[in-house]
């Protein structure tokens, strides 16, 4: 059922905007898997679901049957999650997604204190391209990720920021003019990508991009050989192997705080293990601001 209710909310939300692209946008999954999504489930039923045409998508009546089986599966499913009784004790396992800086300076103090409470429960550490985790975590690769958070999450996702870095812009130490001219070594995409790209407009700006690697450690170390000027979060610098070769480059105005949150799944949070989880992330959290004042 867990594959077909992804299927089907997907579903429920593109019958609700009549637009493929904010679907994608607004769930995180690519255009072309929602529409394998959609075509499976249309083989499924035997019947077009939706009429695409130079005026836009509308459901057809087909589609409209279809909605409502939908909505009702996707209710029974949430309450009969609903109704499984909590456990004496937790046990299973939880497979969370962050990446290897997330690992080292964050998921120690998150994680500590649920795996004193629930000793019995295991974990799966995944990691990879920060661009990639709130992808991964919608299609139910992962059970928990620990991302930078969007300004727009989709509507499927719930997040808790757990910090936040500031951006900054770092170039090789030995770099003889450590200044903001460029060329510019640039995430390929993502969030920091996304917020450089608003800092260069607001800036009045187009970067010379000498290049787009996919990871931030990748990044790190084209600046580090002198390809460029990058930015990552300060959190990323920090932990890198590279930073003792690297220097800031001081921004004016300075890019705005990146958060860095605790993402699940909306639906999830019924389930007793990231219930759990999720439960012991806003005490620490609580914990972590009363100390702060």
């Amino acid at each position: 059922m867990l594959d077909d209710e992804r299927a089907l909310r997907l579903f429920l939300h593109l019958a609700n905007s009549l637009n493929f692209g904010r679907t994608s946008l607004d769930c995180h999954v690519s255009p072309a898997t929602l529409t394998r999504t959609v075509q499976r489930l249309e083989a499924r039923v035997g019947h077009r679901l939706f009429d695409r045409g130079p005026h836009g998508v509308a459901l057809t009546a087909e589609g409209q049957r279809f909605r409502a089986y939908a909505g009702r599966a996707v209710e029974l499913w949430r309450d009969y999650r609903e109704e499984q009784p909590e456990p004496a004790g937790l046990s299973g396992r939880l497979t969370v997604f962050a990446t290897v800086t997330a690992c080292q300076a964050l998921l120690p103090g998150l994680l500590g204190p649920f795996r004193s409470a629930h000793p019995q429960v295991g974990f799966d550490l995944r990691t990879g391209d920060a661009a990639a985790a709130l992808a991964r975590l919608d299609e139910g690769e992962v059970d928990v990720a620990v991302a930078g958070v969007p300004p727009r999450l989709p509507t499927t996702l719930v997040s808790r920021t757990v910090t936040t870095t500031e951006l900054v812009f770092v170039t090789a130490r030995d770099r003889p003019d450590p200044t903001l001219t460029g060329p510019f070594v640039l995430p390929q995409r993502g969030l920091v990508r996304e917020a450089a790209d608003r800092w260069f407009r607001a800036a009045g700006r187009v970067p010379e991009v000498a290049a787009t690697p996919d990871g931030h450690e990748a990044l790190l170390t084209l600046v580090a050989l002198g390809c460029g000027t990058g930015v990552v979060p300060r959190l990323v610098l920090e932990s890198s192997g590279t930073a003792e070769r690297l220097a800031t480059v001081p921004a004016e105005p300075a890019p705005p705080l990146f958060p860095v949150g605790v993402c699940v799944r909306r639906a999830d949070l019924r389930r007793p293990l990231v219930a759990a989880l999720w439960s012991l992330t806003g005490e620490e959290h609580r914990r972590g601001a009363a100390d702060a004042s």
